[in-house]
């Protein structure tokens, strides 16, 4: 079955970027010049997502804006005939069909995916984190994609992160096994690293099988008395399949202060109107040995 829907959470507070989110959403927070968010749903429209709901929470309401039309901002653009900035606005709102519901209290990731339940109904589904955004030939949830429909069950994107950083993340058991696509025989959540199965982290892109909503149900609050669905996942596993597959791309931690900055200069990089002036700069700051 070919997976047409997306969940994408995006009702955290952003602490780790204060006082920037005080008053905005952490996931409007632009890289270069678009907001993270959009980086995510153009990942989704581009594996062939039709329909994406937006789990939001208070305070929010910029990232319903940014994905609806601005008729007032294309009439004056049209009207100074900026017209390559008009395209690029009403694409925006054309990118595919987006819903929304809030998270009313702030109860977790895997309260979060509950919430989809009814928008998602029994069909697998796809879940993008907002703080992740991965670089890559073919778009990351449709590596995933093809994995499923090969495969079946749910798979979970992960990479190695070297064991140094296995504490930071989901860390995947798989008894051992190796390769690109390994069955998973448990989850532990932020492990140290004495305690880690392997340097496999599970890094915020995830195909699921619609028993999960069944087991968010029945799952009690774990960590921070918060409902994890690391812990849901465990359950999952021990009843049908779940994989781990290594997906290819550069993946950018775009909730952390370091990861959103690699991810702004990465992809200021990558532009050919950008890169020349920001080489240039680069190799000027490092000549100069730039006094912090």
């Amino acid at each position: 079955m070919a997976i047409k829907k997306a969940v994408i959470p995006a009702a955290g507070l952003g602490t780790r970027f204060l006082p920037a989110t005080k008053a905005q959403p952490k996931e409007m927070l632009p890289v270069v010049d678009k907001p993270t968010i959009q980086y995510v749903v153009e990942e989704a429209v581009r594996a062939g997502i039709e329909e994406i709901l937006i789990i939001t929470g208070r305070n929010k309401q910029s990232i319903e804006d940014h994905f609806d039309r601005n008729i007032e901002l294309e009439a004056a653009l049209e009207r100074k005939g900026k017209n390559e900035e008009l395209q690029d606005i009403k694409r925006i709102s054309e990118l595919a069909n987006i819903f929304y519901i809030r998270q009313k209290e702030p109860l977790g990731l895997g309260h979060a995916v509950l919430c989809a339940r009814r928008f998602i109904g029994s069909e697998p589904f796809a879940v993008l984190l907002g703080d992740d955004i991965i670089h890559a030939r073919v778009p990351c949830i449709g590596q995933l994609a093809g994995v499923h429909a090969e495969k079946g069950g749910t798979i979970l994107g992960v990479q190695h992160v070297g064991w140094d950083h296995v504490h930071k993340y989901g860390n995947v058991d798989s008894g051992g096994e190796n390769g690109p696509v390994v069955r998973v025989k448990e989850l532990v959540e932020k492990p140290e690293r004495a305690e880690a199965k392997s340097d496999l982290a599970v890094l915020g892109r995830y195909i699921i099988d619609p028993e999960i909503f069944t087991i968010l149900e029945e799952t009690p609050p774990g960590s921070g008395g918060e409902i994890q669905l690391t812990d849901a996942l465990n359950t999952l596993a021990s009843r049908a399949p779940v994989w781990a597959y290594t997906f290819e791309g550069r993946r950018y931690d775009v909730g952390d202060r370091f990861g959103y900055l690699e991810a702004t200069i990465e992809y200021a990089l990558r532009r050919e109107d950008l890169a020349p002036d920001l080489k240039e700069f680069l190799s000027r700051l490092n000549r100069e040995q730039f006094a912090f």
